[in-house]
Formats: structure tokens, C-alpha cells, sequence
């Protein structure tokens, strides 16, 4: 049984649908990336699964399942004993999502509190250890600190021990390597992996940069205009990428050209999304199928794309890659 499963998610602000039939499903111990640009639906799937969607939103329809729990059946008073124990989130932006005015310890202990029953000095102990396992120098000094005393690598690893003080399920971690320089990503991200091998969680891993995504995922789904577009184990996705957009974000990573590539155009406007792929505006291999969006199609294997080309044309200079001016 998959650890998180959601299907055909939709979820509106007003009669604005940003996500449109999101489905996936991550299996215990494994990493399922989630990349695409801005805007393009991320976040708000886990938003969504965590059951904190900003104010106007709401689950117009799907399922997300963690184990064999509903959560979109829970009220908000039994999604409080989920959510942060069974499944937790690091947030984007450490430095907002900290307490200012609380100590680093107690705000770990907050979590621990709702969520086991310890004692008061079981609970000290468990900070702690929980400071020492994500290698936050000091720990005894550091619990005693406030977040703007950290810097933000040390306050990134307070997150992910407050994500990970409850044994989680499933961790949803939102651009843990923002604002990161690449030392410290890299860090970051082999104690994200060295954590989930020693929980077995399943980690839902959001990033805007599909090499962040490429060096530790295990699966991947690309999104773009709250969809999945898509999805496969990790090297099928970036070796042979079937879908234009995949490709686009692929070419865009720094490499040895003089000039980086660009995707042409801009992401469609969700209020005037139709029936046609929403890629189609900017995508060079268009053509009179893609009038109609096709759904993700089998590839082979787990590998699946929304895309009617079986087989991508030839990179060329003026498809779907331009140089960026």
C-alpha cells in the first residue's frame, strides 16, 4: 500500500481550478520528486495534503489517502492529530515558518507534546537528540536560542528535526535547499535521504530545479498548469524525456553552451485553460491532435507523458529551446 496516495485531486479558488486532476502516489522509504516552474501547481499539492490550503481555497474534488486514511473525510480537529505526526511539511522559508518569539527547543517540544506522550524531561531529551541528529552544532546552546540567532542552514536543520521528531509516514519537504548556497544544499539533502533511511518515511520532494530533483529522487513527476505532465522512475525521466516541456526544463540547466536555453513564452492563464494541451502555445512540435488535451499516455514501464508525440523530433536551436537574450 502506498504511504500517500492522491487522485484526480482538483482544488479551486473561486471558479479558478489550479490543481486539475492531480494524481500520484509515493510508496514508504521512496523519494517522488515534484519539479516544474512557478506557479505550475507544486506547492499546492502539498498544501493540499497537508490540509492547510491558503484562504479561498478548497478541495473541489479527489482523494488523498495516507495509508488507509481519507484525509479529505477528516475534520480539522482530527487532521490535527495527522497532520505534523503521521505526515509533516518543512516549509519553503524557514526563517517565516519558525516562531519568532519562541526558543528553537520549545518549538521542537511543541511538536513532540501534541504528538507522544513523554515526559517533561523525555521530551527535553528527545530535543536534543533530535538537534544532534541533524548536526546542529551545540545542541544544548542552540535549544535555547531564537531563530533569528541561526543562520539558515542551522535553521533549515530545526525544520527538518521538528519535521522529523514525530517519526513521520510521510514528509513533504517544499524547496528545503532555497536560499541555499551549494554546500550547504548538498547537505542539506543528504540528511533529508540519511533521516528517511533510518525512518523508512516516504518523502514527497518539491523543487523548482530538476537538478535538485534529479540527484535524489527515485521517481519524478513534472508538472505544469496543475497538472501532472509527466511522471516516471528518475533516469527514464531525464534521459529520455517524452513530453516538450521535460525536455525545455532539462535544456535549461547550465551546461557547456555560451548561452542558456529558455523556454519561449509564458505558463497559460488557468482562468482561460480549455480543452486543448496546455503546453501547446509554446511547445514548437505542435500540431492538430493537441487541440485536445491527450492525458498521460503509457511509454512503457512506469514512464507515462500527456503528450500525443510518441517520439520527440530532434533537439533544434529554434524549437522548443531559444537562447535566453
Amino acid at each position: 500500500m502506498a504511504a500517500l496516495d492522491i487522485r484526480d485531486l482538483r482544488v479551486s479558488f473561486g471558479n479558478t481550478e489550479i490543481l486539475r486532476g492531480v494524481s500520484l502516489s509515493v510508496q514508504p522509504g521512496e523519494t517522488l520528486g515534484i519539479v516544474g516552474e512557478s506557479g505550475c501547481g507544486k506547492s499546492m499539492t502539498g498544501l493540499a495534503a497537508m490540509r492547510l490550503l491558503p484562504p479561498g481555497g478548497k478541495i473541489a474534488s479527489g482523494s488523498i489517502s495516507l495509508g488507509d486514511k481519507d484525509l479529505t473525510s477528516l475534520s480539522e480537529s482530527q487532521m490535527r492529530k495527522v497532520r505534523g505526526g503521521d505526515i509533516a511539511m518543512i516549509f519553503q522559508d524557514p526563517f517565516t515558518s519558525l516562531n519568532p518569539m519562541m526558543r528553537i527547543g520549545n518549538q521542537i517540544a511543541e511538536a513532540i507534546a501534541l504528538h507522544q506522550s513523554l515526559t517533561k524531561e523525555a521530551t527535553r531529551k528527545k530535543v536534543l537528540e533530535m538537534l544532534r541528529a541533524v548536526g546542529v552544532p551545540s545542541p544544548e546552546s542552540a535549544a535555547m536560542k531564537f531563530p533569528h540567532q541561526l543562520s539558515g542552514g542551522q535553521r533549515q536543520r530545526v525544520m527538518i528535526a521538528i519535521a522529523f521528531s514525530c517519526h513521520p509516514k510521510v514528509l513533504i519537504a517544499d524547496e528545503p535547499t532555497t536560499a541555499l548556497d551549494v554546500t550547504l544544499q548538498a547537505q542539506i539533502l543528504a540528511l533529508l535521504k540519511e533521516l528517511q533511511q533510518r525512518e523508512g518515511t516516504a518523502v514527497l520532494l518539491i523543487s523548482h530545479d530538476i537538478g535538485v530533483i534529479g540527484s535524489v529522487s527515485d521517481r519524478i513527476c513534472v508538472f505544469y498548469a496543475g497538472k501532472v505532465i509527466e511522471e516516471g522512475p528518475r533516469d527514464r525521466v531525464l534521459q529520455q524525456p517524452k513530453h516538450p516541456y521535460t525536455r525545455g526544463l532539462l535544456a535549461s540547466l547550465p551546461g557547456d553552451a555560451e548561452r542558456l536555453a529558455s523556454i519561449p513564452g509564458q505558463p497559460p492563464d488557468f482562468a482561460t485553460l480549455g480543452s486543448e494541451c496546455s503546453f501547446a502555445a509554446r511547445c514548437a512540435y505542435r500540431f492538430e491532435k493537441c487541440d485536445t488535451e491527450p492525458g498521460l499516455r503509457p511509454l512503457g514501464g512506469d514512464h507515462r507523458a500527456a503528450c500525443w508525440l510518441d517520439v520527440l523530433p530532434e533537439r533544434k536551436e529554434a524549437g522548443i529551446m531559444e537562447a535566453a537574450p
